[in-house]
């Protein structure tokens, strides 16, 4: 999960969510107050997904017998994202 492509999107559904709800109320601060929930609960929720992540990672880690060897199926950290 890339935290570009994140923010990308993020504020494109952020930006979704406060047209949605002041075409809904006309209101600016019903539009601002729901657009912070909505903000808050994304980030909550890309945190999880990044915790889900590494623990996931660490327990395949752990289950692996030889640790040596462990991260030699895994790309190089920039190798699968088209940077650089």
């Amino acid at each position: 999960m890339y935290f570009p492509q994140f923010l990308i999107g993020m504020f494109g559904t952020l930006g979704f969510v406060a047209v949605w709800i002041f075409a809904a109320t006309g209101s600016l601060w019903h539009t601002l107050g729901w657009t912070a929930v909505a903000a808050i609960v994304l980030q909550i929720g890309y945190f999880v997904a990044l915790m889900v992540l590494v623990i996931g990672r660490a327990s395949r880690k752990m289950d692996s017998e030889d640790f040596a060897d462990s991260d030699a199926d895994l790309p190089a950290p920039f190798e699968h994202d088209g940077v650089a």
